[in-house]
């Protein structure tokens, strides 16, 4: 059998990949995140499966769900939100899976910060204003960041932020980042991402706390900050479609 840690994108189910889909509806057993992955995504699994909701459960509950489905035979999808690579918390069911011999493969989803750009109708990648971006979170009652991995350290790049678990600390995120970025810095607060109640608040360093208060918002929400999400137009096209910047493709430059 086979475990198949699968990412279910930021909750819309026709953001599933195609493979996530087809495993979904395959596997005999499904183990979901239920706070965060919608019904609908696992509502794809074949009559008669098993499907647990593991938000109430602990690692070594959903192992041992693991461990009866082998010993059944029965592969197991297990479903994650956004992109399971990226706080995922598969490391540690990993680690048990290779101790106890049991198989298992990664399917990539749709991640968060790339549903907000979509739901924004914009590039985080802005020729001469932004070309990185840094996925990272606060602390709050997640394990301790590692010494090195600070905001203040992030924000000396000028990079384009996207910050997890962090909506309950709006006002210190405002005080770390206003010297480096500015008061007026864009910062847009996505909620619930491809969910039917699906909020886009902007706004900036200044004043985006206040706004995220108004709508009572306290989790689910990825924090995206810095230049690139301002409403920009004045900029300079990227090299890629210049006629006068050959490469590989395009190796001879074309008469302007």
């Amino acid at each position: 059998m086979t475990v198949y840690f699968i990412g279910a994108g930021p909750g819309d189910p026709e953001l599933l990949t195609l493979k996530a889909a087809r495993l979904i509806g395959a596997c005999p057993v499904c183990l979901y995140a239920g706070s965060l992955v919608p019904v609908g995504v696992v509502a794809r699994a074949p009559a008669g499966a098993r499907v647990m909701d593991t938000a109430t459960m602990t690692l070594d509950q959903t192992h041992a769900e693991i461990v009866a489905a082998q010993s059944r035979g029965q592969d197991v999808a297990r479903v994650h939100s956004g992109d399971p690579s990226l706080y995922g918390a598969i490391a540690e069911q990993i680690r048990l899976l290779e101790a106890a011999g049991i198989g298992f493969e990664i399917v990539p989803g749709v991640p968060a910060y790339a549903a907000a750009a979509a739901a924004l109708g914009q590039e985080l990648t802005i020729p001469e204003v932004a070309q990185s971006i840094v996925l990272t979170r606060m602390s709050m009652k997640s394990t301790s960041m590692p010494a090195g991995e600070t905001l203040e350290n992030f924000a000396r790049t000028g990079a384009t932020l996207a910050i997890h678990l962090g909506v309950r600390a709006l006002r210190e995120i405002e005080r770390r980042l206003s010297p480096y970025y500015g008061a007026e810095c864009p910062v847009v607060v996505a909620y619930r991402v491809g969910w039917p109640d699906q909020m886009l608040i902007r706004g900036t360093l200044a004043d985006i706390h206040p706004k995220v208060r108004a709508e009572k918002i306290t989790r689910t929400a990825l924090i995206l900050i810095g230049p690139a999400l301002g409403r920009l137009r004045d900029f300079r096209d990227s090299a890629l479609y210049d006629p006068a910047q050959p490469h590989v493709l395009r190796p001879k430059a074309a008469p302007r």
